[in-house]
């Protein structure tokens, strides 16, 4: 019987390679000359640090810049609200991996009001699909990237047929 997985995730080193790029680009620019802005990863944890609150838009645009150029979804980086103190602003990016319990509910949910003649069931941080016809799967694929989905970007992994 085919079937496929539905994961969000994207490669530790594309983003690790992308932080180390923005940092690059943001030591290089005329407009951050003399100011101490930095990115920093901690596991899934990006660090924006830099002197204020505009400074951060802007790193947060060439982050998202760096990520997409190398081939991360933008729409698995949570922003969350900048900190301002006296003399540093910071700011917290989490890329997110991994579907959660809400956002695999609301894959199958889909899956299953397209009626489709799938099996669609929640296996941790994935979502199994499961069919009679290889065609029917990729029918499920393609409603999955057309539709306006989850906010978390879906990549369609171990194909069996």
């Amino acid at each position: 019987m085919p079937s496929f997985d539905i994961v969000s995730e994207f490669d530790q080193h594309e983003a690790l390679n992308a932080i180390d790029q923005a940092n690059r680009e943001v030591q290089s620019r005329f407009d951050f000359k003399g100011v101490d802005a930095s990115f920093a990863l901690e596991g899934e944890k990006v660090q924006l640090e830099a002197q204020v609150d505009f400074q951060l838009k802007q790193m947060l645009d060439v982050l998202r810049g760096r990520l997409i150029a190398r081939g991360i979804d933008a729409r698995c980086m949570d922003v969350k609200d900048p900190e301002l103190s006296g003399v540093k602003a910071r700011q917290e990016v989490i890329l997110k991996q991994g579907l959660d319990a809400a956002e695999a509910k609301d894959v199958v949910k889909r899956i299953k009001a397209s009626k489709l003649k799938v099996q669609a069931q929640i296996q941790g941080e994935k979502v199994r699909v499961t069919g009679k016809k290889r065609d029917d799967l990729q029918s499920v694929m393609s409603l999955l990237r057309g539709e306006e989905g989850p906010e978390l970007p879906l990549q369609f992994d171990n194909f069996r047929d």
